[in-house]
């Protein structure tokens, strides 16, 4: 049995989630199939994968499973003992971090290369942490070409498994091996499983906006890689986060450029991914570099949150830059604010990833956001609503005929959905649409988040009361007439 050790920051986010799960690095040479191998795995496509080396940069945790044992997998960048290649010092400094916080290292050798140099010497370093080590040699397809494992016994390993991640042979011998070394995991109790679900952020811009900064800053350590070169994250990372004890994953996405400006493969899939993390988050933080002012590209990105449907709040970040005043602050909100008319309810803040600036006060907003995102009012109080402001501005008519609004319910969160059933839906004109989204908004206290409306034709009226005996009992009828 292995005892879990964690890096100290790593245990307290684990202690406050209540999982202890085991953290199980996958590690190596540039292009060997780390990230083919994590996407195996954890059953996703996460990692980018490309045969160009050196494509995955910053760590990236996720959650797997193998026959009931959970594990926490994580896929580093390749390791290479050269300066002369970009990024290549952050890549080997979040390669020694991830290994810091490990329990278990799987070690990818790739058989078409053979053993190198380089797999001596980094090996030197990954025994240096006195870790259990499973070393898998990669891109063997079949019996006939485990052979090729003979070469790599020159390593010192004492066994080896020949796997292949595209495939998944070999795979399960392997994992069947890790996780007989878990210790026994305890069944979280009633009080864990009914906990609050975590809220998901994600943080979107232009390259160079200071997403990576910010969330370093939050995180109060180097979680991901930060540089002045455009383009230095590439991966969508997903970083579990613990603040007041409320629960975060915190997604760090590629910079968005204009379409125009996108010709590399590898960040067309970068941008694809970024994207597609506003799909399944509930509050985008669209970041702003306040030094550059509110561009054209900025308000796109904020369009394609909106597009969406989940929560907003901007973040002129690099506050610390603008010789700012109340007035200029001011005229940075219009700015925004008459650009991105659609968003008009998201909030603005000001902040400094680099001097910390009103970044503790993020997470506050961030939590009124989700309440209002996730909020479901009765019937009831819809309807009152809706009646008085039918009362309050009555709608014009359509054709000579007068409109008529029957009821209104809601029928999902996040964000709020409601269905309004009139007599003429065509003829509720666009202006009034906008008159009663604002009324709940105001009434309802929905102020800071994405609602939507939609307008039904109701097939008849609906009269309740009607008793009649069923099997001996009155009960309530429903007529439609």
């Amino acid at each position: 049995m292995i005892k879990i050790r964690l890096h100290s920051k790593l245990r307290s986010y684990a202690d406050e989630f209540k999982q202890m799960k085991p953290i199980i690095v996958v590690t190596g040479r540039p292009n060997v199939g780390k990230s083919t191998f994590f996407n195996r795995i954890t059953k996703t496509k996460d990692a980018i994968v490309d045969n160009l080396p050196g494509v995955t940069r910053d760590r990236n945790f996720k959650d797997a499973s193998y026959n009931g044992s959970d594990f926490i997998l994580v896929d580093t960048g390749g390791f290479e003992d050269t300066d002369k290649k970009p990024f290549s010092k952050e890549i080997s400094q979040q390669i020694f971090l991830s290994l810091k916080e490990a329990d278990i290292i799987i070690f990818i050798l790739d058989r078409k290369s053979g053993p190198t140099l380089y797999d001596a010497e980094f090996l030197h370093f990954l025994r240096a942490e006195k870790k259990p080590i499973f070393y898998a040699v990669n891109k063997i397809d079949s019996l006939e070409q485990e052979k090729h494992l003979y070469d790599f016994y020159s390593l010192g390993a004492d066994k080896l498994y020949p796997v292949s991640a595209e495939h998944g042979y070999g795979i399960p011998d392997m994992l069947d091996d890790i996780i007989s070394l878990f210790p026994k995991q305890d069944k979280r109790t009633e009080k864990e499983n009914n906990a609050p679900k975590t809220i998901k952020a994600a943080f979107i811009g232009k390259p160079n906006a200071g997403k990576s900064s910010l969330i370093n800053r939050i995180l109060q350590e180097d979680r991901v890689m930060v540089s002045d070169i455009p383009g230095t994250t590439r991966d969508t990372v997903d970083i579990q986060f613990s603040i007041n004890r409320d629960e975060y994953i915190l997604i760090d996405t590629a910079g968005i450029r204009r379409k125009k400006n996108v010709s590399a493969k590898l960040e067309k899939f970068s941008i694809i991914k970024a994207l597609k993390s506003l799909e399944r988050c509930d509050i985008a933080l669209i970041i702003i570099d306040a030094e550059d002012g509110v561009s054209e590209q900025d308000i796109k990105i904020a369009g394609y949150a909106h597009q969406r449907g989940c929560g907003c709040i901007f973040l002129l970040n690099k506050w610390d830059l603008i010789e700012a005043n109340r007035k200029i602050e001011q005229q940075f909100y219009e700015t925004v604010q008459n650009a991105a008319k659609f968003l008009r309810y998201a909030p603005i803040m000001t902040i400094s990833a680099l001097t910390g600036l009103r970044v503790k006060k993020i997470f506050k907003e961030v939590k009124e956001v989700f309440a209002q995102y996730s909020e479901r009012i009765s019937s009831g109080v819809l309807n009152r609503i809706i009646e008085r402001a039918i009362e309050y501005n009555e709608p014009s008519l359509h054709k000579g005929k007068r409109l008529k609004f029957y009821y209104t319910v809601q029928v999902s969160t996040k964000p709020p959905e409601f269905i309004f059933f009139v007599n003429y839906p065509d003829g509720v004109h666009f202006s009034y649409k906008r008159y009663l989204e604002n009324r709940i908004r105001k009434d309802a206290g929905l102020d800071k988040t994405p609602l939507k409306l939609f307008f039904k034709q109701r097939s008849g009226r609906i009269r309740f009361g009607t008793k009649k005996k069923r099997d001996g009992k009155i009960v309530k009828s429903v007529k439609r007439l």
